[in-house]
C-alpha cells in the first residue's frame, strides 16, 4: 500500500469503545511491564514483526529480537530509568505519549559508553496499533535534545 493511502486510512479508521478499551488496556500492560522490567511482558504487547525506531540516530531494532535487545540494552544502560507521563493521547491509531525521562548512565548505550550522569530529557513516543492483531507494531521514539545528549563531555 502506497504511503499516502496508508495515511488516509489510518485518518478514517474508526474506533469502537471496546477496541479503545482494548489499546487502553495494552498500553497500560506496556507500561507495567515497563516498569516491572518484565522483557517478557513487553515483547507480549508487540507483533511478531514489530520494529522500534529512533530516527534522531538513525537505529531501528526490528522484530521480537530486536525489541528485546533495545529493551535489555536501554534497561542495562540506564537501570533506574523512569518515564513521567506527561500528556497521552489513544485513538484507533495507536497511542502517542509524551513522558519526562529521568535516569543514571551506568552502561554503553547506541555506542555512548556509561559516564555515570543523570539523563532528564523529554521523549515523544507513538505506539502504532495493529488491529488485526490487537497489539503494537512497535514504538517511534523522539528525544528532545537527542544530538545534546549523546554529545555531553562526561
Amino acid at each position: 500500500m502506497e504511503l499516502k493511502a496508508e495515511i488516509l486510512e489510518q485518518y478514517q479508521r474508526e474506533c469502537s469503545s471496546e477496541e479503545y478499551q482494548e489499546i487502553r488496556q495494552l498500553y497500560k500492560d506496556h507500561s507495567i511491564a515497563e516498569d516491572q522490567r518484565n522483557i517478557l511482558g513487553l515483547l507480549s504487547t508487540l507483533t511478531e514483526d514489530c520494529v522500534y525506531t529512533l530516527p534522531q540516530a538513525g537505529h531501528s531494532w526490528e522484530g521480537q529480537e530486536g525489541a528485546a535487545q533495545f529493551y535489555n540494552e536501554l534497561l542495562t544502560a540506564f537501570p533506574d530509568i523512569d518515564f513521567e507521563l506527561e500528556n497521552i493521547v489513544i485513538g484507533p491509531q495507536g497511542v502517542c505519549e509524551l513522558a519526562r525521562v529521568t535516569g543514571t548512565h551506568q552502561g554503553s548505550w547506541l555506542g555512548r559508553e556509561a559516564d555515570g550522569q543523570t539523563v532528564d530529557f523529554k521523549v515523544v513516543i507513538f505506539f502504532p496499533w495493529d488491529p488485526e492483531h490487537k497489539l503494537f507494531k512497535g514504538e517511534i521514539m523522539y528525544i528532545d535534545r537527542y544530538h545534546e545528549l549523546m554529545e555531553r563531555t562526561e
